[in-house]
């Protein structure tokens, strides 16, 4: 039987703007029409009466690492775990996220493949998770941020990528990566926070990713790269990248250089608020907790010089590092907010900025006919009061109800 929705507040997230009283009509998996509530007359539909909520696209979080769940052993976790473990984590994780509002997730690098596994076991109806869109392994240079730190006696084993060095591995990764079933490619464009080094100084080259991103756009694939320094993410717009992720270090070249080539920014402030706010207290390395300060030190002023040269700024958490839990990461949101943003540009970046950032704005990110009834709804109206976003009371998946009210019969 067809549904409704009745919504006392809709930000169907093509605007700015929220709807009363609308009215939601769902045909399977898909959105029907959109119309005021006092123009509904059908009897044949199962409503779904949110009236007292603020309902939004489900959201979607465009950086996500489901094999990993926020502790601070997930080293070890790789170490002595079967991929099959992992598996069961992230699929774990993944119903985590579900449970906060994210319907749609895109999984930014995975141990042993687990994340396509998931992928396609959600697809195929055998398990209940958001629509995933994945990577496989990240890749890396050796001695870089994909790179383990184990003795060299121990081989075989990486943190959690496929390490490369010249121009030949790098295509040999792509390819592997596209062969056994990821979505896009996870480049490490430079050092990170969690491993040893310089977080800004550049890993991969220029050279390494272009071989890989040739690939990539060459297949009509989405592609992404860690980046926090200026000079990485510069070498990844210039050879081709479509999304730079954390950016945290950037200047304002690459700022005019991401304007110019139309490269999506995830800033993923709250992976680097986590580690500052928890980290010493926890045991995380002082060295690791004053990268991450250093990292957000400039990050909302060059922000707002992002939104001010038009980048286009999508929402992803980085959930699954330190303290940094799945089916918690819409504090992001709130983060967004006191960096500068207002509370509808940090909606619109994780529902219709992701879905475009994704391609996949024809199925997802807005309330509109012929996509996918995917819903999240809150008890608050998210424009007045964001650290609402916390507490998602309903969520519906391809016209399924996941979470809250089923159908009235």
């Amino acid at each position: 039987m067809k549904k409704v929705l009745f919504c006392g507040q809709l930000f169907p997230a093509t605007g700015e703007e929220v709807l009363r009283d609308q009215a939601v009509l769902i045909d399977g998996e898909t959105i029907e029409a959109v119309m005021p509530r006092a123009q509904f007359g059908g009897e044949d539909y199962q409503v779904i009466d949110l009236s007292d909520k603020f309902v939004t696209p489900g959201l979607i979080d465009a950086h996500v690492h489901t094999n990993i769940d926020g502790e601070l052993n997930f080293m070890e976790q790789m170490i002595s775990e079967t991929v099959g473990t992992c598996t069961i984590r992230s699929l774990c994780n993944a119903r985590s996220d579900l449970m906060a509002g994210f319907t749609s997730l895109r999984d930014m690098g995975s141990y042993g493949f687990a994340d396509i596994a998931l992928r396609d076991g959600i697809n195929a109806g055998k398990v209940v998770g958001p629509r995933m869109l994945c990577s496989g392994l990240c890749i890396g240079s050796t001695g870089g941020h994909a790179d383990s730190w184990f003795n060299p006696y121990i081989t075989g084993m990486h943190e959690y990528g496929y390490v490369i060095d010249g121009p030949d591995e790098a295509r040999k990764a792509a390819r592997l990566m596209f062969k056994y079933g990821a979505d896009q490619l996870k480049i490490m464009a430079t050092g990170g926070v969690g491993s040893p080094g310089e977080p800004g100084a550049p890993e991969l080259s220029f050279e390494e990713m272009k071989a890989m991103l040739d690939i990539a756009n060459s297949r009509g694939k989405l592609s992404s790269a860690h980046a926090h320094g200026a000079q990485g993410i510069k070498n990844a717009i210039r050879a081709g990248v479509a999304t730079i992720e954390h950016g945290m270090l950037m200047d304002d070249e690459c700022i005019d250089l991401m304007a110019a080539h139309g490269t999506y920014l995830v800033p993923t402030i709250i992976a680097g608020d986590r580690i500052v706010e928890y980290g010493t207290d926890a045991g995380i390395p002082a060295s690791a907790v004053e990268k991450s300060a250093r990292c957000l030190e400039n990050h909302q002023r060059n922000l707002a010089k992002c939104r001010e040269k038009g980048v286009k700024i999508g929402f992803g958490t980085d959930a699954g590092t330190f303290f940094n839990h799945h089916g918690e990461q819409t504090y992001e949101l709130v983060l967004m907010v006191r960096y500068g943003f207002t509370p509808a540009q940090a909606l619109l970046a994780a529902t219709k900025v992701n879905a475009e950032l994704m391609r996949w704005s024809d199925r997802v990110g807005t309330v509109e006919a012929g996509k996918f009834a995917d819903f999240a709804a809150f008890d608050q109206n998210l424009l007045e009061h964001i650290e609402a976003v916390s507490d998602c009371s309903f969520v519906m998946k391809g016209g399924q109800v996941c979470k809250g009210q089923a159908p009235a019969e």
